[in-house]
């Protein structure tokens, strides 16, 4: 049996598009679906290159997808970069997108726009941070939970110095929550820190899960082989210490979300390899094996990991997660090394859910 479906799209980069990369899903009212995401635009392909924001929207359950179309603009925002999108249904019917704008390392943070027309238009985009700095927020990272708060975690870097990585300070992680459409946002009561003397990142992309009604999972990728777990019982406003999870992982996101209408998750991530054969050597080998796992009970167990992608010059990662009725969107980052980066491709995969073994 394959567990693994079919690749349905594979945008690749070209001269004036070195870069398609991390996005999200989100089914229409008429039943498409749309996928926005990261497109850059020329002039580079690192994360604070030019960049917009696109979209591709599928009529046929995924099989087929429109051509692209720019959403947004960074010239819009006054800046060369946007990216890093989430959609939300709002408790108003209406649909939201969250997305990153980068004025650079001082001023990163996201913002929302709110449609109500199932994406045609789109109103003024309003910011959801005002913490300054370099606050990064994954891609399909917004959370809505039972109660219909939003919520989403951000790993904080704050004002750019020198530090042992020579790239970011260590990150430390806040979570910010709207229990009124987004109309207005908190911030919790305090960050969550990697108390290590061995991190040189700390805490960085983080992502959340609502295990019960107001009991929270959050974990974030580290540089300390593994990624990290942390829980909240008042629906993100406090956080437990960060410990090691049963996720092996280097430094690279794992995601995860709940199947629709059962105690099952799906967690997708990039393994630390165990094979004394596996060429770290090769710059993104790291994130060269892709897998899945599923837990039917909350988290408390996982069944054996499947394969999604292995390939010696590729890299896989920013999984973005979507269930329709029988089967699973995923839509993540494919490129290699024969390309600009592993950055730079966009793959979007299509699994029958009756084939997701746990």
């Amino acid at each position: 049996m394959d567990n693994t479906g079919k690749i349905v799209i594979d945008l690749a980069p070209n001269g004036e598009n070195p870069r398609n990369s991390e996005g999200a899903f989100f089914t229409l009212k008429d039943g498409r679906i749309l996928f926005a995401y990261s497109r850059y635009s020329g002039g580079g392909f690192f994360d604070d290159s030019n960049a917009d924001i696109a979209a591709v929207v599928s009529a046929d359950g995924g099989e087929t997808w429109s051509e692209p179309k720019i959403l947004f603009t960074a010239a819009g925002h006054g800046t060369k970069n946007v990216m890093s999108v989430s959609l939300q249904r709002l408790d108003s019917g209406n649909l939201a997108i969250f997305y990153l704008v980068k004025h650079g390392f001082h001023d990163t943070r996201p913002v929302m726009r709110v449609s109500a027309d199932e994406g045609e238009t789109f109103g003024e985009a309003k910011y959801c941070v005002n913490r300054l700095g370099n606050n990064v927020v994954n891609n399909d990272r917004v959370v809505k939970l039972s109660s219909g708060r939003l919520i989403f975690p951000a790993a904080h870097h704050g004002v750019k110095t020198q530090s042992a990585t020579g790239l970011f300070p260590i990150a430390v992680d806040y979570f910010y929550y709207s229990d009124d459409d987004g109309e207005n946002w908190f911030e919790n009561d305090c960050c969550v820190a990697l108390n290590s003397p061995h991190t040189k990142v700390g805490l960085q992309e983080p992502g959340i899960l609502e295990l019960s009604p107001g009991t929270l999972w959050g974990w974030a990728r580290t540089d300390m082989g593994r990624q990290y777990e942390f829980f909240s019982r008042d629906s993100g406003e406090t956080w437990s210490s960060p410990e090691p999870s049963r996720f092996t992982s280097p430094c690279s996101p794992l995601s995860m979300k709940r199947i629709p209408g059962t105690q099952k998750l799906l967690a997708v991530w990039n393994p630390i390899p165990s094979y004394p054969t596996g060429k770290l050597e090769i710059p993104g080998s790291e994130r060269k094996r892709l897998v899945y796992a599923v837990s039917e009970d909350d988290g408390a167990a996982w069944g054996e990991p499947v394969i999604l992608e292995d390939e010696d010059l590729s890299g896989y990662c920013y999984t973005a997660i979507h269930f329709e009725k029988d089967f699973v969107l995923l839509g993540y980052c494919a490129g290699s090394s024969e390309e600009y980066s592993i950055l730079s491709r966009l793959r979007i995969r299509k699994i029958p859910l009756k084939d997701i073994q746990a």
